[in-house]
């Protein structure tokens, strides 16, 4: 299937390759369908470009490349809507991915939402962008962790 977008043209899209959000994203609620896309002069960055409206791309980045130790907390029904039981604890990697969505805004360092990353069911290809009910990490979290530097 070939779909028109803003950023890339036309591109070949895999039917298998399409993300499904039962309730969309918070603020796109009807933007249902997207496809995650990879650039190789962007390694690290993916594009969730939306199959129903082609301006609409978000740039994420996988969670694991930001905090490797990060692990996947989901609500009960967030749980079921990607068609696992209400007390499932998927592994990330395994069961799901998770991708951070990044800022880029002008004057402040980059910084990813890895308090409601977009978890996608690797068996379904469903997803929801999961809002986790702990202050484990932030909605502002540094792309770069800030090393020590030596004088």
């Amino acid at each position: 299937m070939t779909v028109s977008t803003a950023h890339f043209g036309s591109i070949a899209v895999d039917p298998g390759a399409i993300v499904e959000f039962p309730e969309g994203l918070p603020g796109f609620e009807e933007m249902r369908q997207f496809v995650p896309l990879r650039h190789p002069a962007a390694t690290g960055l993916v594009f969730l470009q939306s199959l129903d409206s082609p301006a609409l791309c978000f740039l994420a980045v996988p969670v694991q490349v930001v905090r490797p130790n990060y692990r996947v907390e989901m609500p009960a029904d967030d749980l079921e809507l990607l068609g696992f039981a209400p007390d499932c604890r998927p592994v990330l990697g395994r069961d799901v991915n998770a991708l951070a969505f990044l800022s880029l805004e002008e004057g402040a360092a980059p910084s990813v939402n890895l308090r409601s990353p977009v978890v996608i069911s690797l068996r379904s290809c469903r997803a929801v962008q999961a809002i986790r009910t702990d202050e484990r990490y932030g909605y502002r979290e540094p792309l770069i962790e800030e090393e020590a530097v030596c004088s």
